[in-house]
């Protein structure tokens, strides 16, 4: 799964988005320019965030919205039984078994967990390496 996308891969040939970005059989390839405008729509239409924000060439896709990713973090502490434990961000990104969570970039998983704060599902918390959470049952 690709989540971050940026205007380089266009220009670069041999990453992970050649795929998708160029077709070297028809001898065609989608410009810097045209990317640029396709990723501005996709922010538009809240279907990526830019990712640093304030620049305009990289984006965070939204392969699922973020409350989708936020009732997946909900499931998946609730079928691993992780609902009131604290979780490092680790946890959650790198677990020992793969799940749909595994790999999610951190901005993503910050906003799934503030979406679920909201709702007095989650919380933050700060622990010795970093950043965690804690979720609770709810709904």
């Amino acid at each position: 799964r690709l989540f971050l996308l940026r205007v380089e891969d266009a220009e670069t040939p041999g990453n992970d988005w050649d795929e998708l970005l160029r077709n070297e059989r028809i001898n065609r390839r989608v410009l810097p320019p045209y990317l640029s405008h396709i990723i501005s729509s996709m922010v538009a239409k809240d279907l990526a965030t830019y990712e640093p924000q304030k620049q305009t060439r990289s984006v965070l896709l939204y392969w699922r919205s973020p409350d989708d990713w936020a009732e997946a973090l909900h499931s998946w502490a609730t079928e691993t039984a992780q609902l009131n434990t604290i979780l490092t961000f680790y946890d959650i990104t790198d677990p020992p078994l793969d799940s749909e969570l595994t790999g999610i970039p951190i901005p993503l998983l910050r906003r799934a967990i503030s979406i679920l704060g909201k709702t007095g599902r989650a919380q933050m918390i700060g622990v010795a390496d970093g950043e965690g959470v804690r979720i609770f049952a709810g709904r």
